[in-house]
Order: structure tokens, then sequence, then C-alpha cells
């Protein structure tokens, strides 16, 4: 009977902790999930058939000869450097970074783009990207890569497979970007600036001193042919109606000193649209005239679409922590049918021992027992001895 006694104190001990551990389970769960998510690095051990072999100290700089001005350049959150392996030997170096914004992430890569003039900006990788004889290097949502080829020529097919596993973002490249003339040709080359406070570092033209946007613009460089456009969009009218009357007096101004003024400008709605080294007005004037503003709606009262706005913000994070919700509790269901089970089988197992002990320590000796007390003329009369006459 002790024996059994110390059974039952142990399976009762036992399903405790593994209900308490199941609950714990099921309420931290989504906290353990995001602070795991939190901690990972940017590069993971393994990408497609390469592996990473070791981490070396982060570059000082991203660019082996710098040709653009990058001191004004958006800084990323987070950056990584790894050296990865191929089975046949090969070795590339990649370097991640990831920033706050899909912007400021192509704003950076058309900078590594100006760098490589000996390559057009393609897609083969990635949203955006360069390939050269030596290096990778492609955009994808908050994400630039460079990879730099140290033994054979694995760069670009262990960014594709890098590529592959990285969130895209927004998908695309910089709107401002498809508004320049002849869009096709001009992403090829175009350098881009998200919410820039120095537009020099794309061009060194005397007019552009009068631009003053203090982080309030984005600007695309594109060359065809001898002629390059820039095209500044920026945030407000107000802002680009005072930069407009700023660079109109800055032009005439060139024009009575004699220095180089741009072949061409015009302001589109909130562009200010430049054309440089055109080679005749005709040209300058027809890249223009490709320059389409996109209007958007500004409200000088209250947006009498606040609240549909709002129901649509309030429906997509509602449904955000919904979906987060329902996968915590299938794991931790899953986890408590499991332990449910566990629990009854020993449970079941516990009932069987102690039903083979109640047999084995039978007050009767182990012979047939006689309840003479229970036996009564309404249970069985049969069985009862009668009286003899």
């Amino acid at each position: 009977m002790q024996s059994a006694l110390r059974e039952e104190k142990f399976v009762l001990r036992l399903a405790k902790v593994i209900i308490f551990a199941v609950l714990l389970l099921a309420v931290g769960s989504p906290v353990f999930a995001e602070g795991s998510a939190e901690s990972n690095a940017l590069l993971p051990p393994k990408v497609g058939k390469f592996r990473l072999v070791s981490r070396p100290g982060l570059p000082t700089t991203l660019f082996d000869e710098v040709a653009l001005d990058v001191s004004d350049l958006p800084v990323p959150a987070a950056v990584e450097l790894a050296e990865y392996a191929g089975g046949n030997g090969d070795r590339a170096l990649v370097y991640v970074a990831r920033f706050r914004q899909d912007g400021d992430a192509y704003s950076m890569f058309s900078a590594v783009a100006h760098n490589e003039k000996r390559t057009d900006i393609g897609t083969q990788v990635g949203t955006a990207a360069i390939i050269t004889r030596d290096e990778t290097a492609f955009f994808k949502g908050l994400y630039l890569v460079r990879i730099s080829n140290r033994k054979g020529t694995p760069a670009t097919e262990l960014a594709q497979s890098l590529s592959e596993i990285l969130e895209k973002g927004e998908g695309d490249i910089p709107v401002l970007i498809k508004h320049l003339p002849n869009p096709d040709e001009a992403r090829k080359n175009a350098t881009y600036l998200h919410s820039f406070t120095n537009i020099s570092r794309l061009s060194s033209a005397p007019v552009l001193s009068a631009i003053q946007a203090e982080g309030n613009a984005d600007a695309a460089l594109a060359t065809y042919g001898q002629s390059k456009v820039l095209l500044v969009e920026f945030n407000t009218p107000q802002l680009a109606g005072d930069n407009d009357r700023r660079v109109v007096a800055r032009i005439q101004e060139l024009w009575k000193l004699g220095q180089q003024a741009p072949s061409a400008y015009r302001r589109v709605g909130n562009y200010s649209v430049f054309v440089f080294d055109a080679p005749d007005e005709q040209t300058a004037k027809q890249l223009i005239d490709q320059v389409h503003y996109e209007q958007v709606v500004q409200w000088l009262g209250e947006n009498p679409n606040i609240l549909k706005e709002a129901e649509k913000r309030y429906i997509d994070t509602t449904l955000g922590v919904l979906v987060a919700v329902l996968k915590a509790s299938g794991y931790a269901a899953l986890v408590c049918l499991g332990m449910g089970g566990l629990i009854g089988g020993l449970l079941f197992s516990y009932r069987r021992a102690q039903q083979k002990t109640e047999t084995a320590f039978s007050d009767a000796g182990g012979m047939l027992r006689l309840n003479l007390d229970e036996l009564t003329p309404e249970t069985d009369p049969a069985r009862l001895l009668r009286e003899r006459n």
C-alpha cells in the first residue's frame, strides 16, 4: 500500500509541473517569439548551399573608391559582415545593411551603383541589382547587400539565395524614378536621394545652391546621352514654391554673371525639373515635357475620410494581433493535448497498478470470502437453509 501511495503522489506532482509548464508556454509564447525574432542576426548560418564560416570586423567604409560624397547618406539601423563558403571551396564576403525605410536603402544602393559606372542597374537579383565580375550588389525592401568574390565566382548565386529569404518591403523602386523621362531607361543609371539635406552630392551645378530642403525632399538624377535630368520632389506645395522662386532668381543671377546655368528649368507641381548639358534648348524642353507630376490631394481643413482611414488602420492592426494570438493559441493547444494525453496515460497506469495492489493485499488471505451479513431473503432466498419439520 505504501508503494502505491508514493506512486500516486509522484504522478500528482508530475501532473502539476506539466500543467504549470503548459500554462507558462501558452502565456509567454508570443513574447518569446518576438524576443527571438529581434535577437536574430541579419545573416543566417546557412544560405542555400553556402555556409557561414566567419564574421570578420565591420568595414570602415562601404566603398573601395568613393566617387560620390556619402557623408550625408542615411545611417543603417543594423549592419553585418560575414564570409560564406560553398561546397566546392568557393568563398564570398557578404555585407548587409538594414535601414529604417525602403527609400533609405535604395538611396545607399544607388550610391553604390553610381560608383560602378561599368554596368547598369538591372533586376536579376532582388528588386534592383548591379553585377560585375568581382561583386554583386542588390536592393530589396529595407536591405542593401554587397557580395564580393574571394575565391571563385559565387557572388551572384549567393546573392540570389540570400534575396529569397529577405522581406521584399514595398517591392518596388522609388516612385520618383518612375516619373523621370523614359523611366525604363532612367532606372538603369539613376541616382536617388531620400529626404536629403545636401543635394550637391548629386551635382556641383551652381544653381543647386538655391535649393533648401532640410530633409523634406527627394531627388533623382538620370543621364540621357550627354544630357542629365535632375528631378526634385518637395513634400509640400509651399516648400516647392519657395524653392522655385529662389531657383529662378539664382538662374537670372548666373546669366548676368556669365556663369553656367541649366539648359532648361521648370516647376511641375511639387517638382523642380532641371536639365543640364543638353545639346540644344529644344532637346532640353522635350525632356522636361515628359515629366508629369502625380497629383496628391491636400485637405485644407479636416480630412472627410479620416474615420475611414482610422477604421482601416484599426482593422489591419486587429487582424495582425488576432493572427498572432491564434498562432500562439494553436501551439499552446497542441502542447496541452500532448501533455493531457501523457497525464491520462500516467493516471491510467496508476489505476491499474492500484487495482492489482488491492487484489494482492485482500484481507481474506487469498481465500474466498463469504459476506454472510449481506445475504438476506431479499437477495437470494434459494441459498438460505430451510427450517426442518
